[in-house]
Formats: C-alpha cells, structure tokens, sequence
C-alpha cells in the first residue's frame, strides 16, 4: 500500500520540518482537502476535519514507512484510539489531476485550546508569505501588462521587475467562463509556463486580491517555485478555484497578455499562447 500524505504546515516544502520529506515523492504541489484550518499561538496551524464544505490548501507526498514513522512522532501519533496529539487519518485528497486517498494529521479534543482564528484563505503558506517585508510575485496572465496597472493606479507597486519566470510542472488554460470569454489560469498536468516575476511589499495585496476575485473565490493565492535567472524562487500567484472547460479569451484580454509578456517572455513561448488561443476560437466556430 502507498503511503500517501497530505500537508499543510511546517512540512510544507521550504518550511521548518520540510527536511522531514527530503527522498518523499511530491505527487501534487496544489492539493486540498475538506476541513477547517486554524491557526495556533506556537506558529504552526492545525487542522479540524470538518462536515461542511470548508477547503485546506497544502500539498500530496508518498513516503516511506521509515519516514511515515518519523511523522508520526513529530506530530504525536501514537496509534489508533491512543492519547495521541494528533489523529492520523485518512482523508480524499482532490488534484488538478485526479483524486486520491491519503493520511491527514488532525486535530484532537486536547488541541481545542489551542484554536487562534482561521487561517486566512484556507493556505496557511500564503498567510505568512505575504506578510514578509517584500516577496516575488508571479504574473502570467493579463497582469503582466503595465498599462492595466496604470489604469487601476496601482503601477507603483509594480515597479521591479525581476525578470523572466518559468514554472515547471504546469500548463496555462483559460479555464474561467465569463460571458465574454475564458481567462487564464495555470494547471497542474506537467508541462511549462512562463510569467514575469515582480518584486512586491505587502502593501500590493488588497489590490491583488480584488482585482483576482479572492473574496469571491474566483482565483485563489497560491504559493509556487519558478526559476529565475537560473536559481529556484517562492513566489506567490493566483490560480482559479472552480476551473471550467476552456474557452478563447476575448480579444482585448489576449492583447493585455501578449503585449504585457512582450520583451520578457520567450518568443517561442509567446508564439504558443497566439496558437493556443486560436485553437480555442477555431473550437468555438466549430460549435
């Protein structure tokens, strides 16, 4: 049988006990599972399993017994029906890919104490991230164009570009369905997508996060690893909740794109999304 984990805190890649799982397979960078995520006083969050349809963020590994067992102590798991601090259970774990079954450490009765407030939008990584004084910000759709952000008022905060993002392991789509098109996304099903990479301050968020529709779980912020100028960078960027069929994107959303990946993105590149989105206007005269 696999051993399937599901994370969500200090285990998380680049967190304090992700050393945990070096040599663990990482099955899905964006995972989620059904629950409710709360902070605690002793920096680290705790998970509630829940009936209703709250959702938690982390992500998938299979590991080894040996480093099953190590868990197991890191979280005080003792065993079935034990004085555990902890409970290991098993949980549907959803992916861009597809659904698995795998263990999730929980919360106890002897934890209720220790419940400081919900972690904010259901990812305790990006709670934290977001607070550092400046951190990455990858932009592969419509924000890549400096002229939107003008428009808004918000250039400012977009002033250092870093350089060319390329995040492995997903492809773009334009999964969101508004009446006058799709808008872009990226998806977890292998492949490479390129972004411009911005430098921000904290300061950027409340516009960010309107401008993606995070109150309205349209887009979700996430915390990816791209490559720039030849080292391995977090980054935060938004990814789309409730992804749809693909569908063109209108026009003047095709231009924000080109024109905002212009002069930073790959030609190549660039020539695949024109090519991409015609596939999907073809499809769409087709129907």
């Amino acid at each position: 049988m696999r051993n399937l984990v599901f994370v969500y805190g200090t285990l998380r890649r680049s967190e304090r006990n992700h050393h945990l799982l070096y040599g663990a397979t990482r099955i899905a960078e964006q995972a989620w599972t059904n629950g409710a995520l709360f902070n605690t006083e002793s920096g680290y969050p705790i998970l509630k399993n829940t009936a209703d349809r709250d959702v938690v963020y982390g992500e998938l590994y299979e590991v080894s017994e040996s480093q099953l067992a190590r868990l197991d102590e890191l979280e005080g798991y003792y065993g079935e029906g034990k004085n555990n601090f902890y409970d290991r259970v098993v949980n549907t774990i959803f992916t861009d890919k597809e659904i698995y079954h795998a263990f999730v450490y929980v919360m106890t009765e002897q934890q209720t104490d220790l419940l400081h407030g919900k972690v904010e939008n259901e990812d305790w990584k990006v709670q934290h991230f977001i607070k550092q004084n400046h951190f990455l910000y990858f932009a592969y759709g419509s924000c890549m164009d400096h002229e939107r952000f003008k428009i808004a008022g918000a250039d400012h905060y977009f002033q250092k570009l870093v350089g060319r993002g390329v995040l492995a392991g997903y492809t773009l789509g334009f999964t969101v369905q508004l009446p006058d098109g799709g808008r872009a996304d990226i998806i977890e099903m292998g492949g490479v997508v390129e972004g411009k990479a911005y430098e921000i301050i904290p300061d950027a968020i409340p516009y960010l996060f309107q401008r993606e529709g995070v109150g309205g779980r349209l887009y979700r912020p996430a915390i990816i690893e791209i490559k720039i100028n030849g080292a391995l960078k977090e980054a935060l960027t938004f990814i789309v909740v409730k992804k749809e069929e693909e569908l063109a994107p209108p026009d003047h959303y095709s231009e924000e794109i080109l024109r905002g990946g212009e002069g930073t993105l790959s030609p190549e590149y660039l020539k695949k999304i024109k090519e991409k989105i015609e596939i999907l206007k073809g499809k769409e005269t087709i129907v």
